[in-house]
């Protein structure tokens, strides 16, 4: 005898992950200003590095947003990309492809916000 169940767990499933999709687009269109978002690993050394590197693009640029993970990171992921007003975006940094050793895969702070400046100006 079949379970009872599944079909409807995944049919709200796949609901869900529409509307989540739905929301993210949506979230995006109405942005007015640039955006600077860090999306990192959720692993400790990954977490400590990021909140240094947001702290840093905190002060140096006060008047733009800074998101960390604003949606599921990639594994062993660590970038910081500049999402701009009309859609566009810019990697100021990606430490996919960096590696080992590990601390390869983090910026200094000063270098990302040096990279920052190049695209505000």
């Amino acid at each position: 005898m079949a379970p009872r169940g599944r079909k409807r767990k995944a049919e709200a499933a796949m609901v869900a992950a529409a509307e989540k999709q739905e929301k993210l687009a949506n979230s995006g269109e109405g942005m007015e200003e640039a955006t600077v978002v860090i999306e990192h690993c959720t692993s400790r050394v990954y977490g400590r590095n990021a909140a240094a590197l947001s702290q840093a693009l905190r002060l140096e640029a006060p008047e733009l947003p800074v998101k960390v993970n604003p949606t599921k990171p990639r594994r062993g992921s660590f970038e910081v990309t500049l999402l701009r007003p009309d859609g566009s975006s810019a990697e100021l940094w990606t430490g996919i492809k960096k590696g080992p050793p590990r601390k390869l895969k983090f910026p200094e702070p000063q270098e990302v916000v040096e990279e920052l400046k190049k695209y505000l100006s």
